[in-house]
């Protein structure tokens, strides 16, 4: 995957082994930075879109992760806003260290195998028999950040925000997925290491909850045919 490179220039390869925020309290006692926020879903396309206005990453095969911190406390959602705290209790406690006072970020929560590449069954093992201590986050969005809520910022900015904030980081678990301007060589280098796919983003685009024709998603041949089985087990994701 050598070939295909970011803005910074790094390889793909490494970038895998690499609501409102107003202050106080909701009406159902829940603290407004705690509130989960619907995340934008990509729609599902057949080939990957050209031109300067898209920006293209990996497609990671894990589960989607809300993060919402407030203080020292944190809060894991999962994509339909089933909270996971409790459940990765040591992913929580990790995540503490992201170097901000309040923050929600969007992001995926996979199990690296030995290759790099998310291993989806052994992410279901650790996830559902609380042992997280191998998982790894790959954040792509920063929806809030200090009380500012960044969702009307276009794409762009909000990772150049993010880039800044995990830049800051110490926390080992937590990673930024990096973005690509040459869509269809990240596909084709997926597609040699049987990776899920690539989803493309418009770089000016807000951040809007549910289905979103501003993000597309399009999945490998190879990752469909290794995951047939699992198809039929867990549905299509």
């Amino acid at each position: 995957m050598g070939e295909a490179h970011g803005k910074s220039g790094t390889p793909a390869t490494r970038t895998i082994g690499g609501g409102g925020a107003a202050r106080g309290r909701s009406s159902d006692g829940l603290g407004v930075s705690f509130r989960f926020i619907q995340p934008c879903c990509p729609v599902t396309a057949k080939s990957v879109p050209a031109g300067d206005d898209w920006l293209h990453e990996l497609k990671l095969d894990g589960y989607r992760l809300q993060i919402a911190k407030h203080g020292s406390t944190v809060r894991l959602y999962g994509r339909r806003g089933h909270d996971w705290s409790k459940r990765l209790v040591a992913l929580s406690d990790a995540l503490r260290g992201i170097p901000a006072h309040s923050a929600v970020l969007d992001a995926e929560l996979c199990f690296p195998g030995p290759d790099g590449a998310p291993d989806f069954f052994r992410l279901l093992k650790a996830a559902f028999t609380n042992q997280g201590g191998e998982l790894a986050v790959y954040a792509f969005d920063l929806l809030d950040l200090n009380g500012q809520d960044l969702k009307p910022l276009p794409l762009i900015e909000r990772r150049q925000r993010l880039e800044r904030l995990l830049n800051r980081t110490k926390v080992t678990c937590l990673h930024l997925i990096e973005g690509f301007d040459n869509g269809q060589k990240l596909f084709e280098a997926a597609e040699r290491h049987r990776l899920e796919g690539v989803v493309s983003k418009r770089r000016d685009a807000t951040y809007r909850s549910g289905e979103c024709g501003d993000w597309v998603k399009v999945k490998t041949s190879a990752w469909r045919e290794t995951n047939r089985e699992r198809w039929r087990l867990f549905g299509v994701r």
